[in-house]
């Protein structure tokens, strides 16, 4: 056998393929491309799941990720090649603690939130990966995760394609396909909100305006964040609250309406009867979307 050919798709028409779409997506330097099931080349013989340490993890997801930043980690895995005399590095998957407990406590309310309950924040495989390399990766780190304790698993699918200023597309838009194929409980969306979108295309988050507000842990890095894009370094003394409103504004940060992210739960077990003991607090869904939103609404003002 040999890997599957990677291919570049024209993103304008096809965004994301439905569940049962030939097509998977990889990353490389934080650019999307597809893969096709037709051009086969998974052998399970060929790959390896690991634990992965913070430094791998970190700098594997910031060069490759779309979003360019890492969260925070419980549980960090390395997808690797195993066929050279040493062996790759091909995927990262992180699991970690969402910015409030609510996220996970609303769906699992049974687990201890950050312990036995966390969420996929990160799933990262390389272009060279071929086809259905993604579910069996992800199915490797759940049982790894089960067997550690975890019970619940969230993972989110952001539908909303979005740009740079220059116009380039920095996210096609998915819908959670690989969570889909993988058994996953469809519960809907997140509820919707305004984003604010970097001239780079990524969010800033509203959890970071509010570090730089308040001079939180963390607001360091938020600021640095609007630096590198043209913000002006702030002055010692300065009032951090106008500072962040003149931020925004230096590096033409644009609102985005956002009508929320598709939530996916699993639940873990080392048997049958521990898995369904786990209770989802959610309705599951089983119309699951196909594609990502179609046009997304600028926000006013």
């Amino acid at each position: 056998m040999t890997r599957g050919v990677q291919g570049m798709l024209p993103l304008s028409e096809m965004a994301e393929g439905a569940t049962a779409s030939a097509w998977c997506r990889r990353w490389r330097h934080r650019a999307p491309s597809w893969v096709h099931t037709s051009q086969g080349g998974f052998d399970p013989r060929w790959y390896a799941v690991e634990p992965a340490d913070e430094a791998t993890a970190k700098a594997f997801v910031i060069t490759h990720h779309y979003s360019g930043s890492y969260p925070s980690a419980s549980y960090r895995y390395k997808l690797l090649d195993i066929r050279g005399p040493e062996p790759e590095l091909v995927g990262i998957a992180v699991f970690g603690t969402p910015a409030g407990p609510r996220v996970l406590t609303a769906s699992f309310p049974e687990l201890v939130p950050s312990v036995e309950s966390l969420v996929c924040s990160r799933f990262v495989l390389l272009d060279a990966c071929p086809s259905n390399s993604e579910s069996w990766f992800l199915a490797r780190t759940l049982e790894a995760l089960a067997a550690a304790g975890v019970r619940g698993v969230l993972s989110f699918a952001d539908p909303v394609p979005r740009t740079d200023a220059h116009g380039a597309r920095v996210l096609v838009g998915h819908t959670g396909v690989i969570y889909q194929a993988s058994n996953a409980l469809y519960t809907g969306r997140t509820a919707a909100r305004t984003l604010r979108v970097l001239r780079d295309g990524t969010v800033f988050h509203e959890r970071a305006a509010q570090k730089i507000r308040r001079q939180e842990q963390g607001s360091r890095y938020a600021a640095e964040q609007l630096i590198s894009l043209g913000a002006p370094v702030p002055r010692a003394g300065e009032d951090m609250r106008l500072w962040l409103r003149t931020a925004l504004e230096t590096t033409g940060t644009r609102l985005l309406r956002h009508r929320g992210v598709h939530r996916y739960a699993f639940k873990l077990g080392r048997t049958r009867r521990e898995r369904a003991d786990v209770h989802l607090a959610r309705p599951v869904l089983t119309a699951t979307p196909h594609l990502p939103d179609p046009t997304h609404l600028p926000a006013k003002g």
